[in-house]
C-alpha cells in the first residue's frame, strides 16, 4: 500500500507540475502579446481618430484659410480703433499680385433664404457665387453634370449647380439636368448635381443644402447688400498657401497687404476674423500626438511586465532543470552551450508570444476596418513605423528577458548542479 501511494504521489506531482508549467508560459505570452496587442492598437487608434479628422475638414477644403471682416482694436494710421473692416474684390486682386506665399485666392459671396423652384417643388436655399478659383479651394464636387466654368463667369451666364438636399427637394427622384428652375424670380439652367456629403462641420451650413451660380450672375440678380455691386464687397476671402510648412508667412503676408489696403495694423487680431484650417490640423495633431505617446508608454509597461513574466519562467525552468543542466555540462557541455540554449529558449517564447499578438491585432484591425465607419473616425490603419517600433521594443524585451535566466544557467557546475537536485 505504501508503494501504491508513493507512485500515485509521484504521478500527481509530476502532473502537477506540468500543467503549473504549462500555465505559468501560457500566462507570460499572453502578457507579451497583449503588450504588442496595446502598442500597435493604441497607436492604429489615435491615427484613425487623426485621419477621420482631416477627412472631415477636407469635405470644407483642403488646407485652406478663411478671412472675415472684422473690428479694429488697436490705433493705427491716425485711424481710431473699434472701426469695420470690409472685405472687396480689390482686395482679393492685391493678394493674388502682391502675395508669392499664395498659392490661390478667391472671393466668397453668398445670399441666404433665396426663393428657388421648379415645376414640381420649392423651397429657400443659399445660393454661393462661385468662381473657378474659388471651386479650386472649397471641396464641392458634381456627381452628375459639370461645374460653374470661367466662361459662364466672364459671361455672367443663368446656369446652376444644385446641392444633393436642394436637387431632391426640387426634383425628387426626377432628372434635373437640362431642367430650368427660378432662382431669385430669374429662370437657371441646371448644369450639375452635387453627391451626398456626409458633414459635421461647417462655417456657412451644409453643402448639401446650396445652389452654386456664378459670383457675376449672384452680384448682378440677387446680391445680399447694395455694397456687393457699388463696392464689390465681399462676405470673406479664402486663400491657399504655396507649402504648408510656411502657413504662418503667408498669414502674415496676407495681413501686411490687407492692413495696407484698410489701414489697420496687421498684428491686430480684432482687425479679421481668420479661420485657418492647416493651424487647427496642427493642433489636432499634437493633441493626438500627445496621446499616442501616452498610450504607448502605457503599452510599453504592459509589454516589459510580460517580459519581466519571460524571465520568471525561465528562472523556475532553471531550477527545475538543474539536474539536467548537471548531466549536460559532466558530459562536456561548455558554458557557452548552456547559455545560449536557455537565451534561445527565453527568446524563442517572447518571439512566438509577440507573433500571436501580432497576428491577433492585425486580424481586429482587418475586422473593424471592414465596418461602416463615423464621420470623425477612419477605422484602424496600421502604419509600418508602429510595426517597426513594436518589433523593435519585442526583441529589446526578450533580449533583456532571457539573459538573466540563461547566465545563471551557464554558471552553475556540474558537482553543484547535481548537489543541487539530490
Amino acid at each position: 500500500m505504501g508503494w501504491m501511494e508513493r507512485v500515485t504521489g509521484l504521478f500527481v506531482q509530476t502532473a502537477v507540475n506540468v500543467w503549473r508549467n504549462k500555465l505559468r508560459s501560457f500566462l507570460t505570452m499572453f502578457g507579451i502579446a497583449w503588450g504588442i496587442v496595446s502598442l500597435v492598437l493604441m497607436s492604429a487608434l489615435c491615427d484613425g481618430f487623426r485621419q477621420g479628422q482631416r477627412k472631415n475638414m477636407a469635405q470644407i477644403g483642403d488646407n485652406i484659410v478663411f478671412l472675415f471682416g472684422g473690428r479694429t482694436q488697436m490705433h493705427a494710421g491716425g485711424q481710431r480703433a473699434g472701426r469695420r473692416i470690409f472685405l472687396n474684390e480689390r482686395d482679393v486682386r492685391a493678394l493674388r499680385e502682391q502675395c508669392p506665399l499664395l498659392e490661390t485666392v478667391s472671393g466668397e459671396l453668398r445670399s441666404e433664404a433665396v426663393a428657388a423652384g421648379s415645376a414640381f417643388n420649392s423651397g429657400r436655399f443659399t445660393v454661393i457665387g462661385v468662381s473657378p478659383e474659388y471651386l479650386k479651394l472649397r471641396n464641392l464636387p458634381v456627381e452628375t453634370g459639370r461645374q460653374v466654368q470661367g466662361p459662364d463667369v466672364a459671361e455672367g451666364r443663368r446656369v446652376c449647380v444644385l446641392g444633393a438636399s436642394v436637387k431632391k427637394q426640387l426634383f425628387e427622384e426626377r432628372r434635373a439636368l437640362g431642367e430650368r428652375v427660378s432662382i431669385a424670380g430669374y429662370p437657371y439652367t441646371v448644369i450639375g448635381a452635387m453627391g451626398k456629403k456626409s458633414q459635421n462641420s461647417s462655417y456657412d451650413g451644409w453643402d448639401n443644402e446650396k445652389i452654386l451660380i456664378p459670383v457675376s450672375s449672384l452680384r448682378r440678380d440677387r446680391p445680399p447688400y447694395a455694397e456687393a455691386v457699388t463696392e464689390g464687397r465681399l462676405d470673406a476671402i479664402l486663400y491657399r498657401p504655396v507649402s504648408v510648412r510656411e502657413w504662418k508667412p503667408a498669414r502674415m503676408q496676407a495681413q501686411k497687404v490687407l492692413g495696407r489696403l484698410h489701414g489697420f495694423d496687421p498684428k491686430d487680431e480684432g482687425a479679421l476674423g481668420i479661420w485657418d484650417m492647416i493651424e487647427g490640423a496642427e493642433l489636432f495633431d499634437k493633441v493626438f500626438d500627445a496621446t499616442e505617446i501616452f498610450l504607448a508608454v502605457v503599452a510599453l509597461v504592459t509589454l516589459t511586465l510580460g517580459g519581466v513574466g519571460v524571465t520568471n519562467t525561465m528562472m523556475m525552468a532553471v531550477a527545475e532543470r538543474t539536474h539536467e543542466i548537471g548531466i549536460k555540462k559532466a558530459l562536456g557541455a561548455t558554458r557557452r552551450r548552456i547559455l545560449l540554449d536557455f537565451f534561445l529558449e527565453g527568446l524563442v517564447l517572447a518571439l512566438l508570444s509577440g507573433l500571436v499578438g501580432t497576428a491577433a491585432v492585425w486580424t481586429l484591425a482587418s475586422v473593424v476596418n471592414a465596418l461602416p465607419m463615423p464621420a470623425m473616425f477612419a477605422g484602424l490603419p496600421i502604419q509600418l513605423n508602429t510595426a517597426l517600433i513594436a518589433i523593435a521594443a519585442l526583441g529589446s524585451v526578450a533580449v533583456l528577458a532571457a539573459l538573466p535566466p540563461a547566465w545563471r544557467a551557464a554558471r552553475l557546475t556540474p558537482i553543484d548542479a547535481l548537489r543541487f537536485e539530490r
